[in-house]
C-alpha cells in the first residue's frame, strides 16, 4: 500500500468533511511509527497537484506524507465552495494534525509540515500557533495578505489596498441577499496575464500541465476581508522558533516573501535555499527543480523529525 485516500471530520468544523490522501514509505509496517509530514496546497489549488506531488516524494524519503483539500475546497465539505479564509486554512493545517495523533503509526512527538504557495503562508502560521509541528519547510512562500496588499513583487503601500477591503465587504452583503461574487486567484485566461511568472500560472491550473476538476482558479470576493488584513508571519519574531527551510528560485517575483520569514522567525536554524534559474512556478512540478527542492527538503526533515 503507497497510498490512502481517506476523508474524516473537521476538529475546527464538525459540519466540514476533509478529504485527504496519506503517503506512506516503502515497506509501510502500521506497527511502527513514523516522523509525518503535513502538505498544504497553493490558493486555489488541490491535494491532486504540487502538494501531491511532494507528499509522494516525501513519502518514497521514509516520510508518512499527507495532502489534503482545504475546507471549502477540492473534495472536502463546506459552504460557499472555494472560500479562501486564510485564519480558517491555517486552522485546517492544526487540524490535520488532530487527526493524525489519533493514528497509532504517526509519531507525534516528530510532526513536520511544509506547503506550497499560499500554503506555505499557512503552515508558518500554523506553526507560529500549534508547536506540534516540530520543523517547516517552505517552497515558494507566499504570505496571502501581503501578495493581496503589496503585490507579487512589493511594489504597492498597504493603505493602497483599500480598495480590495471594500469589495470584499461589499461582495458580503452581495451575498447576504443570495448574489455570489468571486475573483480569480490566479489568472483564468493567458491574456489576462501581467507576467511570464504569473502567465505560467494561467498554464498550470488552466491546461493539460495540471488542471484538475476540483481546482477551478477562483475563489469568493467576499474572502478579501480576511485576506488584505491577513499576516501569515504574524508574531515570528517571538513564536515561531522551530527549525525553517525555505526553498525559493533566484526568479522568483514572490522571493521576497521568503526573505521575510527568514528575517521575521525567532528561529536560529534558519535557512533559505535558492534553487538557480528557476521562477515561482516550476517549483510546482517542474520535474528537475522539484527534485532538487526535496533534496534539501527530505534531510532536512529527517534531521529535525528524529
Amino acid at each position: 500500500m503507497s497510498q490512502q485516500k481517506i476523508s474524516f471530520k473537521n476538529s475546527n468544523n464538525g459540519n466540514i468533511t476533509m478529504s485527504a490522501v496519506i503517503n506512506f514509505p516503502e515497506g509501510f509496517n502500521e506497527d511502527q511509527k513514523y516522523p509525518t509530514v503535513v502538505v498544504s496546497h497553493p490558493g486555489g489549488g488541490v491535494k491532486e497537484q504540487a502538494s501531491g506531488l511532494y507528499a509522494k516524494k516525501l513519502a518514497k524519503q521514509g516520510f508518512v506524507a499527507i495532502a489534503y483539500d482545504a475546507s471549502y475546497q477540492g473534495e472536502s465539505t463546506g459552504e460557499p465552495r472555494q472560500l479562501e479564509n486564510p485564519y480558517i486554512r491555517t486552522e485546517d493545517v492544526s487540524a490535520i494534525i488532530d487527526y493524525l495523533t489519533t493514528l497509532p503509526y504517526v509519531d507525534q512527538e516528530n510532526i513536520g509540515a511544509m506547503g506550497i504557495c499560499a500554503g506555505a503562508g499557512y503552515t508558518a502560521n500554523a506553526a507560529i500557533n500549534d508547536h506540534r509541528i516540530k520543523a517547516v519547510g517552505t517552497v515558494s512562500a507566499v504570505n496571502i495578505g501581503q501578495m493581496f496588499r503589496n503585490g507579487w513583487e512589493n511594489t504597492v503601500k498597504d493603505a493602497d489596498a483599500m480598495p480590495y477591503l471594500l469589495a470584499g465587504a461589499n461582495a458580503r452583503t452581495a451575498e447576504a441577499k443570495g448574489e455570489s461574487q468571486t475573483m480569480p486567484l490566479a489568472p483564468m485566461k493567458e491574456e489576462d496575464a501581467p507576467n511570464e511568472e504569473l502567465r505560467e500560472a494561467w498554464e498550470y491550473y488552466h491546461t493539460n500541465r495540471c488542471q484538475y476538476p476540483t481546482a477551478p482558479g477562483w475563489t469568493t470576493l467576499r474572502s478579501l476581508t480576511q485576506i488584505i488584513t491577513y499576516d501569515a508571519y504574524n508574531k515570528a519574531e517571538a513564536f515561531f522558533t522551530q527549525p525553517l527551510l525555505t526553498v525559493v528560485g533566484s526568479n522568483a517575483g514572490s522571493a521576497w516573501m521568503s526573505e521575510d520569514l527568514i528575517s521575521r522567525a525567532a528561529s536560529t536554524d534558519k535557512t533559505k535555499y535558492v534553487v538557480e534559474g528557476a521562477n515561482h512556478m516550476v517549483l510546482y512540478d517542474g520535474e528537475k527543480e522539484v527534485n532538487e527542492a526535496i533534496g534539501q527538503l527530505a534531510p532536512f526533515f529527517r534531521k529535525n523529525l528524529a
